[in-house]
């Protein structure tokens, strides 16, 4: 039997992610990385299914899933979560098929903006993206330090926290913010970390001002963050890291873009590590990323 594409259906989600895993895996210990990526109920993949199927796809032969596709829609974004083969089938003209389909989502979509976030040693996939339309524009990297080694830093200003709620106010101020700072509205993401228990959220206080919000999880990782103005980067982050090791965790960690110089700063003078470097691309630049933290490469 020849590999078929069809849409993803919540049944196959356990098993792409399985895939997504082992294709991660495989790629960062065989660049010196090591094994990266562990598996995870697949609930914002559910997420997008229930908000946008069109969005899912899965190669099939023989009862196996052999790839999987996965994009989603905000405004102008069309953004790729993920695309990958198992390991043992590339060279099958699988992900090339694959993208057929996501960049069908994408013009169906109308999105003016195609982006994704990929692996920076990962040159075949950057290849095939720019054959699409899409261009590298920085790298992000992935930071991390233990608990202990951070809060032996842990110093400067910090601001206060009050909890993310699912009110229209706070809503409409995350709404507003996203705008600013990325152009396009994320309140159905927000709905979801807030609401789904993914990540705990918080809006970070200077005085009397609203100045940032910030996510973290159980794990101690911080994202999304946003800040209302630049100055603001340096003191929200130390926020956002004190929160996470509050939470326990062992390890520390966060997504940074490059093009943030006081994110990149901060993190490097209280003794984060650069664990892995990724790379931004899209059809067209966008966003003010030094006021933006991302959660991860396929939640952005």
């Amino acid at each position: 039997m020849s590999v078929v594409c069809r849409p993803a259906r919540p049944d196959d989600l356990e098993f792409a992610d399985a895939l997504v895993v082992a294709s991660i895996n495989d790629l960062t210990e065989r660049h010196g990385f090591g094994p990266m990526a562990a598996p995870s109920p697949p609930k914002f993949q559910l997420f997008s299914m229930k908000e946008d199927p069109d969005g899912l796809w899965v190669a099939e032969e023989n009862g196996r899933i052999l790839g999987f596709a996965w994009s989603w829609v905000c405004g102008d974004i069309w953004f790729l979560a993920q695309l990958f083969v198992s390991p043992d089938q590339q060279g099958r003209n699988i992900g090339n098929e694959l993208i057929k389909r996501t960049i069908a989502h994408a013009e169906k979509s109308g999105a003016f903006n195609r982006v994704l976030i990929t692996f920076s040693f990962n040159t075949v996939s950057q290849g095939l993206y720019i054959r699409h339309g899409l261009l590298p524009r920085f790298p992000i990297y992935s930071v991390g330090a233990s608990r202990e080694q951070l809060l032996a830093h842990l110093h400067g200003p910090r601001y206060a926290v009050t909890p993310l709620t699912l009110e229209a106010a706070t809503l409409r101020r995350l709404v507003q913010a996203d705008e600013r700072i990325l152009g396009v509205s994320r309140e159905k993401h927000h709905r979801y970390l807030i609401g789904g228990g993914a990540a705990t959220g918080f809006s970070l206080h200077d005085g009397n001002d609203w100045i940032a919000y910030a996510y973290v999880d159980a794990g101690g990782h911080i994202g999304p963050l946003a800040v209302a103005e630049p100055h603001a980067m340096a003191p929200a982050l130390r926020t956002a890291l004190y929160l996470a090791a509050e939470s326990g965790a062992s390890r520390i960690s966060a997504f940074l873009p490059g093009a943030g110089k006081t994110a990149l700063d901060t993190a490097m003078a209280l003794g984060m590590r650069i664990k892995c470097p990724m790379l931004l691309m899209s059809s067209q630049e966008f966003g003010n990323w030094g006021q933006y933290l991302p959660r991860n490469p396929g939640f952005m």
